[in-house]
């Protein structure tokens, strides 16, 4: 079985019934598609709380699921996320291509029942977009939703799990209507204190350890070439250039993204030890059991490791912890002031209060263990506990064919200080920044959201302020390499002499003629005046946009966080020089989007 599809019976021995109650029909496959690992979490509680209508349910990462096996599934719930501008996540698009396909039967899911949690931010236009147009599509292709679609919403005071909560009661309640409980099955009551997800046994010092990404044929070693900043040094912002050089050929696209796993600092490492009681038994080696396999394991858990390297590679204790850590958290204080505590944080009346303590000021799971001293978190709940330290993604800067066998990446170096004024550091960040020269690092390629025109005289906007320029350097890499004459780049920054990621490629590729080029400075104008952003831009170059994009048919490509500022810039000029109303603006811009000719690699 993949490890990235866990399938598991609930705490309790299997008992053999008559009818809907037999064991075997009581499966559940639960499908997440994920970006921050949130939808991986909800996918695990969600398999939890089903072990109390004895549901077995194995959870799968919905990127490696055969989605031609989806036919056979009887009954599934999928989790997922929305990233930027309703966008699924790029682990899903494979799925979901295959979903849209013309030629599939309108009868095809006629014997799947299925249920839906998105996740999302509601600040965003298109909120759990991605959940709603898969339940949409499932519905159209024969499906039964059973249950009332959920929607997480980032902006409730807790979070995703505002709204979890309520829907998992709904949603057991429609699985027992589906099928109920006789006698010799008894609903379980609300489920308490878990068993652990593993077993751990201690080993002999000399057993070795492996990394099992070692093993991992997706990934490949690459040797840090250069490791430079492109900010000014007295600038507050640390963006970095890197270029990692490979020893096999490499055949990637504009818009592609590079994975990589990072390490947590080891002084930091070194602190959490120390504060949970570990510091003596760190190095010893143990080996890992996979017990409940309802509930989902990192990638590329180890078979024999050591808490040393588990926290250094494999869990992540810098994470602002969600709801449900404190609820399995208060089951390890020993101190009844610090237990009454956590009780309050998960009450209903405690949610203002677990917000301030928390979320609010984003304390991280480290920090919190620091408070609550008598917690002693046994070995084998620490995969309950602390979530995966999850592999980050950034968008690939460069072009292949330019640069044979290089990746380059530009990169924000995370560093800011919280509302208590506390130094944070981004934990994949500060590995990338402490990189030398020869260092050698493992990494894998993913594909992108960007689709280039065929023709590279068709026209292309890129729009991409700050470090969005990434993967605007490789589409403009790869058209002129191209014979491209005909790429415009819309890009925006604070300072021309601080921040212009770039600024003297630009400058050169526009004198040469080979893309047209407009840079914002929003914070150089004097003291008072309107700032000029890149959507300001567009609406001076109106005639050209309705030019570029309605008579020649070009494509608006955007990266960063301004999507919806860009779209109505957009919509002014087709509605201005295209003579047309608003309604029918907007309907164009949606058309464009519907033809491809709109790309948004925005990420919430």
């Amino acid at each position: 079985m993949s490890p990235h599809c866990q399938a598991g019976a609930p705490h309790a021995e299997p008992v053999e019934v008559d009818g809907d109650n037999d064991i075997s029909k009581r499966k559940i496959l639960i499908l997440y598609a994920t970006e921050t690992g949130a939808a991986q979490e909800v996918a695990d509680r969600i398999a939890r709380e089903c072990r109390r209508g004895h549901f077995q349910c194995r959870v799968c990462n919905i990127e490696y699921y055969p989605s031609e096996g989806l036919i056979s599934e009887p009954l599934v719930i999928f989790v997922v996320a929305t990233t930027g501008s309703g966008t699924e996540p790029r682990a899903m698009t494979p799925l979901w291509n295959s979903l849209l396909r013309s030629d599939l039967p309108d009868d095809l899911f006629e014997d799947m029942d299925f249920a839906v949690f998105g996740l999302g931010d509601s600040a965003y236009e298109k909120f759990c977009w991605a959940a709603k147009k898969l339940a949409r599509r499932l519905t159209n292709l024969g499906g039964r939703e059973f249950c009332t679609r959920g929607e997480g919403d980032d902006q409730h005071s807790l979070g995703i799990e505002g709204a979890l909560d309520l829907w998992i009661e709904q949603l057991i309640a429609k699985l027992l209507e589906l099928y109920p409980c006789d006698d010799s099955l008894e609903v379980l009551p609300k489920l308490r204190k878990p068993p652990p997800r593993v077993k751990t046994t201690t080993v002999p010092a000399e057993t070795e350890c492996e990394d099992p990404l070692d093993a991992d044929q997706r990934y490949w070693e690459v040797t840090v070439q250069c490791n430079r900043r492109i900010t000014a040094e007295d600038w507050f912002q640390d963006v970095r250039h890197f270029e990692f050089l490979s020893e096999r050929d490499l055949d990637y696209l504009p818009g592609d993204v590079a994975i990589i796993h990072p390490n947590a600092l080891a002084s930091e490492v070194d602190s959490l030890l120390v504060t949970m009681g570990w510091a003596n038994t760190a190095d010893e080696p143990f080996s890992i059991t996979h017990a409940m396999k309802d509930q989902s394991l990192p990638e590329h858990t180890p078979q024999i490791t050591t808490l040393r390297t588990l926290f250094a590679r494999y869990l992540d204790f810098n994470a602002v912890p969600r709801r449900s850590f404190f609820e399995l958290l208060r089951w390890f204080a020993t101190d009844e002031i610090e237990q009454e505590k956590l009780e309050e944080f998960v009450s209903n009346e405690g949610a203002d209060e677990l917000y301030e303590y928390c979320q609010r000021v984003k304390r991280t799971i480290s920090e919190v263990l620091s408070e609550f001293r008598s917690v002693r978190i046994p070995r084998d709940y620490v995969f309950d506990i602390f979530p995966p330290l999850r592999p980050r993604q950034f968008s690939i800067s460069s072009s292949p064919k330019k640069h044979p066998r290089e990746i380059h990446l530009c990169v924000a170096i995370v560093k800011y200080r919280t509302k208590l004024r506390v130094p944070r550091k981004g934990v994949c960040t500060t590995y990338l920044a402490a990189l030398q020269h020869s260092d050698r690092l493992r990494i894998t390629i993913q594909k992108g959201l960007i689709s280039l025109p065929n023709d590279p005289h068709t026209p292309v906007i890129c729009v991409g302020p700050g470090t969005g320029v990434a993967p605007m350097r490789a589409v403009i890499e790869e058209r002129i390499l191209a014979g491209s004459e005909a790429t415009s780049l819309y890009f925006g920054c604070r300072s021309a002499l601080k921040d212009r990621h770039y600024g003297a490629e630009w400058e050169a590729y526009a004198e040469a003629g080979k893309i047209t080029y407009r840079v914002a400075f929003s914070r150089d104008g004097p003291e008072g005046t309107k700032r000029t952003y890149v959507q300001d831009l567009l609406r001076q170059d109106k005639e050209s946009v309705w030019e570029l994009l309605g008579v020649r048919r070009g494509t608006l490509i955007i990266s960063g966080q301004m999507p919806a500022a860009v779209r109505e810039a957009v919509k002014e000029a087709v509605e201005e020089f295209g003579n047309m109303s608003t309604e029918d603006a907007a309907s164009f811009v949606s058309m464009m989007e519907r033809e491809g000719r709109i790309i948004e690699e925005c990420w919430s």
